[in-house]
């Protein structure tokens, strides 16, 4: 499996295959209700000195345990959900501070709406005029009232189904609830054929308008006529199905895109380990250089090589999941 994308806010343990940034992330607010009264953005916007940042703090605890997932039903010391809530208050302090647009995605290796310090961060993070997205990816086994208090305009949910773990139709309720608030969010599910029919269903049972993604497996090799089953779901599941190439590309990660650890050490993206500076004492500098890795295959890494051309297919969505459009 990819725990990055097929669990709750992880990222990969093992690499397969961030100043003012140069380049333009075209991260955009859609039309739509916004809590705390700001009008949001229509459609993609492309802001000089744009920082997109994925945010992965000490937080390694979930209350779901999928067998494809080391983390799971792993608990934290209080300790180190002490260390994780220093260390997110800590970043979020720092986006405050700048002066610059800046989007936010965070990536918790557990589950972090949970945790009242996640769901404190995303509001105050909605309501900042120069944070242009803040998302994270969640199972949303969290009660949703928290989002009353959010700028809708901003906060988007990147919500991942896992069979076996939670109830369909609590999910499926869930999922309506927040359609009906307003919120801007993507749905997804693993592509194992076990859950084929779980992913059929979803489709059926959610709004037209929101988009439900596939995962490709970890180490899956999928025959056409199992491919053609995926689409069906997913018109762009043929993006999830193989690897990408990307050694020498050119790509986002390093300089308009970065990710960055709650000790605030930033690397170009969670499976790159080459430290390319620290967020909170000046030595991080933006620099564009093309793709060490030999092989991408994460839709929050590939999503940002250029050759791939997904800021175009998710412009306005890049951070959430959602395609143009939806």
């Amino acid at each position: 499996m990819k725990p990055d994308e097929t669990r709750p806010g992880s990222g990969s343990p093992s690499v397969r295959g961030p100043g003012v940034p140069a380049e333009l992330l075209r991260i955009g607010r859609r039309p739509g209700p916004a809590a705390g009264g700001r009008p949001a953005d229509a459609g993609p916007v492309d802001d000089p000195g744009h920082l997109t940042i994925l945010y992965r703090g000490p937080l390694s605890s979930c209350d779901y345990d999928c067998p494809y997932c080391p983390f799971a039903k792993r608990r934290d010391s209080p300790e180190r959900l002490r260390a994780d809530r220093a260390a997110l208050e800590r970043f979020t302090g720092w986006v405050a501070g700048r002066e610059h647009p800046v989007s936010v995605l965070f990536t918790p290796w557990g589950e972090g709406l949970v945790r009242s310090w996640y769901r404190r961060a995303m509001v105050e993070l909605s309501h900042l005029p120069h944070v242009r997205r803040v998302a994270i990816q969640t199972n949303f086994s969290c009660r949703p009232d928290w989002l009353a208090e959010a700028d809708l305009g901003t906060l988007a949910l990147w919500v991942t189904y896992h069979p076996g773990q939670v109830a369909y139709e609590g999910f499926i309720e869930k999922c309506l609830d927040l359609s009906g608030r307003g919120v801007r969010f993507s749905v997804g599910i693993v592509g194992l054929p076990e859950h084929l029919e779980h992913a059929r269903r979803l489709r059926a049972d959610l709004p037209e308008a929101v988009y439900l993604w596939v995962n490709a497996a970890e180490g899956r090799l999928y025959t056409d006529a199992e491919a053609a089953g995926w689409t069906a779901v997913d018109p762009l599941f043929h993006y999830s199905r193989t690897a990408h190439r990307s050694a020498g590309q050119a790509c986002r990660t390093g300089d308009s895109v970065v990710s960055v650890d709650g000790d605030g050490t930033v690397r170009r993206c969670h499976f790159v380990p080459a430290v390319l500076g620290n967020l909170y004492d000046g030595t991080f500098r933006s620099r564009a250089r093309p793709c060490p890795a030999a092989l991408c295959d994460c839709h929050i890494g590939y999503v940002h090589l250029e050759p791939t051309g997904l800021y175009d297919v998710f412009a306005g969505g890049v951070l959430e999941r959602i395609p143009h459009g939806h």
